[in-house]
């Protein structure tokens, strides 16, 4: 029995990069040895073990061969003969296919320090074409190290194309479609998660909304693709940037100037997107370009802004929304000052609206909708009052 530290944390190790995540790898063992040393399994599919002391995962060296289409449709053996080069050449990419012994030397049977060395990521052999996940992955990958140099080979871009247009894609599960991209989006640059599923024509399988916009105008499809980076610069939450990306897809009627949220409904609904990525998603498609239009010298726009966005109830969503929108809005390279300036602002009057007594409506003698229709005008009077200030110190 031996135990080899394999894929990420090697990787990582190389690139100098913080190493977050260890995992193993044990040739000459079985699932009886591992449970006699006090290993918990975890995994169904192939025999995965959680250390009894560290709780790293360790997994059997295993290979695996194609039964149907499909991410899941495989069969493994984890026979004790399996080699620690068997275990790796079923590896997606050969940066993650190096392996460290207990000795600390590196195990590299396919070119993957060459690779890291070049920039290039790279698939290990042809089975890569048997996972239709790989695509996605690999996307994910490009999404992560872009910012450091990293493209995609080209004879790997083939490769995902085949999976494409044997329509493998299609198998996927919604659920692992959505846990890829969530991991994509939280990447340095999830910008190139996009392009790089564009360069194999996957993005149109997985994500025909996104992909409509190239088909409607580049220069929509640009802003996009900047409003997601601009977004990855402020903030790491991935439904800020998920909104982000997508405010650009509601379509608009040329008469009503009613904003269809269709194509976005379909992609939250397609891919089982969370509620709430989906919900600050909506409010920003459907309200940025007015907290864009506000000028600070109205408070009636301002306290319908809060209104539409429910942020009276929901501070906290509201001010999600603002980094959303200063994402937009730095994509058109608008003054990030000037951006600010507004948020804040906004922020201030949302609290002294929330500040606001309503006791004093009652205790006047108000009842019912009266209540509420006082409410508002006291709110409306508070914001006026802010501004009035506000512009007065400007």
């Amino acid at each position: 029995m031996k135990t080899y530290l394999v894929g990420g944390a090697v990787r990582d190790k190389l690139l100098g990069l913080p190493v977050k995540d260890r995992d193993w790898v044990v040739v000459g063992s079985s699932p009886e040895e591992m449970l006699e040393l006090g290993y918990q399994q975890v995994g169904k599919d192939f025999p995965v073990y959680l250390h009894p002391e560290t709780k790293e995962e360790y997994a059997l060296a295993r290979t695996e061969k194609k039964t149907g289409l499909g991410h899941s449709a495989f069969s493994v053996d984890t026979n004790p003969t399996i080699t620690i080069e068997e275990d790796l050449l079923r590896r997606d990419l050969t940066i993650n296919a190096m392996a460290e012994d207990d000795e600390g030397q590196l195990i590299d049977p396919y070119g993957g320090q060459e690779d890291l060395k070049n920039k290039i990521l790279r698939h290990v052999s042809p089975a890569f074409s048997e996972d239709p996940l790989r695509v996605l992955r690999v996307a994910r990958f490009s999404a992560r190290f872009a910012h450091m140099g990293f493209t995609v080979a080209q004879e790997t871009l083939d490769l995902m194309q085949h999976l494409v247009n044997n329509s493998e894609l299609d198998e996927l599960p919604a659920e692992r479609v959505w846990q890829e991209f969530r991991r994509a989006l939280g990447e340095t640059t999830p910008a190139f998660f996009i392009l790089t599923l564009r360069d194999c024509y996957a993005l149109g399988v997985v994500m025909q909304e996104v992909e409509s916009l190239f088909g409607i105008s580049q220069e929509k499809a640009r802003l996009s693709l900047m409003a997601l980076t601009k977004a990855a610069e402020l903030t790491s939450d991935t439904a800020i940037r998920f909104s982000a990306l997508c405010y650009e897809l509601p379509v608009t009627h040329d008469f009503s100037f009613v904003k269809n949220l269709r194509k976005l409904d379909a992609l939250c609904q397609r891919l089982k997107i969370p509620n709430d990525h989906k919900d600050l998603a909506t409010i920003t498609c459907q309200y940025w370009d007015a907290h864009a239009a506000l000028t600070l010298s109205e408070a009636e726009p301002i306290l319908k802004l809060f209104e539409e966005c429910d942020a009276l109830r929901r501070p906290e969503r509201f001010q999600f929304f603002l980094t959303a929108c200063k994402a937009i809005l730095k994509a058109s390279e608008k003054e990030e000052s000037h951006i600010d300036f507004k948020n804040r602002s906004l922020l201030r009057a949302l609290k002294l609206c929330q500040e606001v007594d309503s006791s004093v409506i009652i205790e006047a003698g108000y009842e019912n909708e009266e209540i509420g229709v006082q409410l508002r005008l006291l709110r409306l009077e508070t914001i006026e009052n802010y501004l009035n200030k506000l512009n007065h110190e400007e």
